[in-house]
């Protein structure tokens, strides 16, 4: 029989009838044929490439010394993805099944992490208890779904917030001292709503500043001019729309440097142009850009001021700020109590599929979310996917028999304030992820909203290896032709190979928790980076704002992600 007449599939076939492991390859099966069917095989390199070219003359020299090491090393598939190896094939065609993908299911286990939130402040901040429970509901889902379970927790640096924050402007009477006491008849004071009107950003410090302590407001623009920050020293700095500075980093750093008191950053300055931001234009808060949660990167600071608290206003708010305190007579008070100087655990459970290797294909999303909102796009979504996903798995393997790669199914705490979940999970299993991780699979916000007329309906599938993305590209093609459910009627879906080194344009975004498996696995020169593949959703204009509700959430959605990359983990798994 001439193998290569026969297609893909059919070379499939005649090995499975064989009971012969089914290589990914087209030469690869063919190569494994050829020697299934040399029922004495010569035992020297020569004899084996001269016997194999007299009987298929297509043969090259490739794919028989490929042959050579099959037989010497007895696996197929250790070979699979050596990078020498998989550059000598000139066909890599993926020949799966699409599996199956229950949004309603999704959607309940959403359902029951966002009713583990906060019952005041609704999110599952990292580190409190209620980031703790939906670690914990995730470990006993993975137990239902008959997974074994690895209990991960690390202790981080991580900031509590100790009670309610407060902010407010008084505005001082004609009759009464001191000016705005509650002997100051004719003040008036404005009380801020804490999560509409202001929430505080990532590792704020604390401080208890009362009207009659007489702090001044400075207004430092867009951040951008180091002249005014110098002359904020011992004030409370007032920066409008984040345009002259990177990141929160630097605002909390410069406000260090310069001795402020306090640090307020404005959602948007409304004379900054005519395209506010998406925060700005969510229902029922139309006219008004809802302020959101924003982190810091601890590693940044030699030591994190204690005493700089750090908010974020509404547009509203902070015009009202600048109009009545910097350049009126009114007075602020701001009363905030965090301890930003400790370390918490945070928890990172993850369901184990154990397989015939100790290879590892992991799939990730983070449970925790901002403190001031339930979070339920960001990422509850990418943790419902993950939690579906180990169940789909776990299904596939009592009719499927053992997968050739150990499965696991992680959540992450700390993903919001810095990665820290990932990154010490990451560390701690330094040695294991060098040696045996295949890949990660990240799911965070791969969610659309339920919006697709206004807020668009487009997904976005990167990976860092063209070869995953050229089977990514291949199950998305068939994704297309086969429509389960007509989501690909539904959803546009783009991919790209984003291969470049840490930092670059053409690099993997160092920005959720696919970065650590990624970047922190090259502990020194000459390691190679972990492989990924990541999916990014739309539309979600409630990010980090406590709008982030189950209201706008759209299950359906997260099936084009957990087909997508859940056949390309089945096929690498079963063939």
């Amino acid at each position: 029989m001439r193998y290569d007449d026969q297609t893909h599939v059919e070379l499939g076939n005649l090995l499975k009838e064989r009971g012969i492991r089914v290589p990914r390859t087209k030469d690869e099966r063919i190569a494994a044929l050829i020697w299934n069917d040399t029922s004495a095989p010569p035992t020297t390199s020569t004899e084996q490439l001269d016997m194999s070219q007299e009987r298929v003359p297509w043969a090259t020299v490739p794919v028989i010394a490929v042959v050579v090491m099959l037989i010497v090393g007895g696996s197929i598939t250790a070979i699979l993805f050596g990078d020498t190896i998989v550059g000598w094939f000139s066909e890599d065609e993926f020949d799966g099944e699409l599996i199956d993908f229950d949004s309603a299911q999704a959607r309940a286990f959403a359902e029951g992490l966002v009713a583990l939130g906060d019952s005041e402040w609704q999110g599952r901040m990292s580190g409190s208890a209620s980031e703790h429970a939906a670690a914990q509901s995730n470990l006993d889902n993975f137990s239902d779904f008959g997974l074994a379970i690895e209990p991960n927790s690390f202790a981080v640096p991580m900031f509590e917030i100790q009670e309610e924050p407060q902010i407010s402007i008084c505005m001082p009477g004609i009759i009464g001292f001191p000016p705005c006491a509650f002997t100051d008849i004719g003040s008036q004071e404005t009380v801020f709503t804490h999560r509409i009107d202001f929430v505080l950003q990532g590792y704020s410090g604390s401080a208890d500043y009362q009207y009659q302590d007489q702090i001044p407001v400075v207004d430092l623009g867009n951040a951008s001019d180091d002249g005014v920050w110098e002359n904020a020293s011992a004030s409370i700095g007032l920066v409008f729309g984040q345009g002259g500075v990177a990141s929160n980093t630097q605002l909390l750093i410069k406000a260090q440097q310069n001795d402020l008191y306090g640090l307020i950053l404005v959602t948007w300055d409304s004379t900054g142009g005519e395209n506010p931001p998406n925060n700005c234009k969510i229902p029922g808060d139309e006219g008004r850009c809802v302020p959101y949660f924003k982190s810091v990167d601890t590693s940044q600071f030699e030591s994190l001021p204690p005493g700089i608290p750090f908010l974020m206003v509404s547009d509203q708010v902070g015009e009202q700020i600048r109009d009545d305190v910097v350049n009126g007579d009114g007075r602020i008070r701001m009363i905030v109590n965090v301890d930003n100087q400790g370390e918490r655990d945070v928890k990172a459970p993850c369901g184990v599929l154990p397989g015939k290797t100790d290879e590892l294909i992991i799939f990730g999303g983070h449970h925790d979310t901002v403190y001031n909102g339930p979070g339920a796009v960001d990422d509850t979504s990418g943790s419902a996917s993950v939690l579906e996903l180990a169940r789909q798995f776990s299904n596939m393997a009592e009719s499927q028999g053992e997968p050739y790669y150990t499965m696991k199914f992680c959540t992450w705490g700390g993903e919001e304030e810095g990665l820290h979940g990932s990154k010490a999970y990451v560390a701690s299993y330094i040695g294991q992820l060098q040696e045996n991780l295949r890949l990660y699979i990240n799911l965070d916000m791969n969610h659309v909203d339920i919006d697709l007329e206004t807020r668009g309906n487009s997904l976005w599938m990167f990976g860092n290896d063209a070869r995953d993305m050229n089977y990514i590209n291949q199950i998305v093609d068939q994704f297309k032709q086969e429509n389960p459910k007509g989501l690909a009627t539904k959803y546009t879906i783009n991919t790209q190979t984003l291969d470049g080194v840490k930092g670059a344009s053409d690099g993997m975004p160092y920005n959720s928790d696919h970065g650590p498996f990624v970047y922190d696995i090259q502990q020194q020169d000459g390691d190679e980076r972990g492989r990924a593949i990541v999916c990014y959703g739309s539309g979600s204009w409630e990010y980090h704002t406590f709008h982030d509700d189950m209201d706008r959430f759209n299950e359906e959605s997260l099936a084009v992600s957990g087909i997508i990359y859940g056949s390309y983990a089945a096929w690498l798994a079963w063939g």
